[in-house]
């Protein structure tokens, strides 16, 4: 094993205690720090704020990793399947072990958090990202699918906006639902078409050749199997926030 496929795994073992210990230790300090509402949540509640907190932080590491990479790293955008892939084996090491933590939390807390969506995607990504760690291909696509976090903050925030008594048709409310939507579909829909471009224009090449079949179907399998979980997310979103402005309007008319 390399010197740099051990470092990932270390990064991953290490990336879920730091997201454990600040489910269990930091965020209820702070919470209580920066929002009165915290305290009067019941204990159920108060699990699923903290596991939201996490799941921002992490959102906003990854988000901006993705971000550098997609803006400066000229390597990996120039060779999508075997480009250095460094940094993006950084950014999937610390999401992999935000998977696991998430999903260890989810089974803890399957009465109340459980979600079999979000096992399907996180089973899913884990899977195809243990390739990329394992053996350090396909940055430029995984970077891509990482782009998708950049709209979990939005959605986080409008959970917290209703946990601290916002009224949905409040302002606020409408503001970060727009803004939730708008992202969910620029990061998770919009860049469908420019993903499977290069997908595509691939296929077939030498680059590809050298996968092997073991990768080549983690790499398209969860890829499709995301793309039918992030449509129905973006419908339920998209929903959600169409009845959010219907009741917004009928509010103001009465």
């Amino acid at each position: 094993m390399e010197d740099s496929t051990r470092l990932g795994y270390c990064i991953v073992a290490g990336s879920f205690v730091a997201f454990q210990f600040f489910f269990s230790a930091v965020s209820p300090q702070l919470s209580v720090s920066l929002s009165p509402s915290y305290s009067t949540l019941s204990s159920v509640k108060k699990s699923e704020w903290n596991s939201r907190c996490v799941s921002t932080l992490h959102a906003v590491i990854v988000g901006l990793f993705c971000l550098y990479i997609l803006w400066f790293d000229d390597a990996v955008n120039a060779n999508p399947i075997w480009g250095e892939p460094r940094l993006v084996k950084l950014n999937v090491a610390i999401t992999s072990g935000y998977l696991l933590y998430d999903l260890l939390l989810l089974v803890r807390y399957w009465r109340t958090m459980g979600d079999s969506l979000f096992v399907c995607h996180h089973l899913a990504a884990l899977y195809a990202y243990g390739y990329v760690l394992s053996r350090g291909v396909l940055p430029y696509f995984a970077n891509v699918r990482l782009l998708s976090e950049l709209s979990t903050p939005f959605v986080n925030l409008r959970w917290f906006l209703d946990a601290a008594g916002w009224p949905r048709s409040s302002w606020l409310v409408l503001a970060n639902g727009l803004a939730m939507t708008v992202v969910f579909f620029v990061v998770r829909i919009a860049v469908v078409p420019s993903y499977y471009a290069r997908v595509f224009a691939s296929y077939g090449t030498p680059e590809y050749e050298r996968l092997g079949l073991g990768v080549q179907l983690a790499w398209i399998g969860p890829s499709l199997a995301l793309e039918v979980l992030n449509a129905v997310w973006m419908y339920r979103i998209t929903r959600g926030f169409y009845r959010a402005v219907r009741r917004s309007k009928a509010h103001k008319t009465a």
